[in-house]
């Protein structure tokens, strides 16, 4: 059993996960750094040694969409180490499409990985994060926010992690564990390009959407062109995990707390409308 704190984080091939990772062994944490497929885990490899945190990092595998997977990745954690401090829900995956085209096996795709797996690691966890006073810390979007153009079936997914993260947090803080959410904006990682979209195949698809579509693109193309880096992201969860009293909402950069702002302070949904729908028309 290890008195170092013991910190989970899920989808740490990649992006911010993997920034996170190791920003978190930095910070001094026994970091957990699972990923459904430990055959990518070179990249996470090789960054651990660069950063000189080799040993603070171990690699596991964990499909957030299979229970027992869960399980068992859990058991293993409390086996090895005596103790889970910390959960980082950073696992996800993006879809763009509109559901008129796509029909519902993408939705429910989407929000099988992007809420249920967010659902599942958590109540998962629950009980050993009450035993150490501990935290969870989920990776939603500013999409968990504002819904965006083309993006219903992420957007929905993190609007339900928002939502259910939002209720949790008073219950789980009446026995001890902080709830937190970050909420990144456009982010420069390999997330994006991982998604495998075919733009021109998309647009041949899309019919009467077409020309909203492309509109769409260009937007997001030139949105990306201003995207912060993983690792500047990754700041805003090791703050959430070492802060003495953190936030339930953060964002990572002054760009996502002003487009989130500008929801929050949107009573009738009309400014939002406008502002996405400068985005399409």
């Amino acid at each position: 059993m290890t008195t170092t704190r013991t910190v989970l984080i899920t989808g740490t091939s990649s992006g911010i996960g993997l920034a996170a990772a190791v920003a978190a062994a930095r910070a001094g944490h026994h970091v957990v750094a699972t990923m459904r497929d430990t055959a990518r885990s070179g990249a996470l490899t090789e960054a651990a040694a660069e950063a000189g945190v080799a040993d603070r990092i171990e690699v596991a595998r964990l499909d957030v969409t299979d229970p027992a997977s869960v399980a068992a990745c859990l058991d293993e954690v409390i086996a090895r180490h005596g103790r889970l401090d910390a959960v980082v829900n950073n696992a996800g995956a993006g879809y763009v499409g509109t559901v008129e085209q796509d029909g519902l096996d993408p939705v429910r795709a989407t929000m099988e990985v992007n809420f249920f797996g967010v659902v599942e690691v958590t109540r998962a966890a629950l009980p050993h994060l009450r035993a150490a006073g501990g935290r969870v810390v989920t990776v939603t979007s500013v999409g968990g926010v504002i819904g965006q153009p083309f993006n219903e079936a992420y957007c929905a997914a993190k609007f339900a992690v928002e939502g259910f993260m939002e209720s949790l947090a008073p219950v789980a803080a009446t026995v001890g564990v902080h709830v937190t959410v970050v909420e990144p904006g456009a982010v420069a990682s390999e997330f994006v390009a991982s998604q495998g979209i075919d733009l021109p195949a998309l647009l041949t698809a899309a019919g009467p959407y077409a020309p909203a579509l492309q509109a769409y693109a260009e937007r997001t193309r030139a949105a990306f062109d201003q995207a912060q880096t993983a690792e500047q992201a990754a700041e805003a969860i090791i703050d959430a995990l070492t802060a003495e009293q953190p936030p339930f909402r953060v964002q990572t950069s002054d760009r996502a707390r002003a487009f989130v702002g500008a929801k929050l302070a949107d009573l009738d949904g009309s400014a939002v409308q406008r502002l996405t729908g400068s985005w399409v028309g």
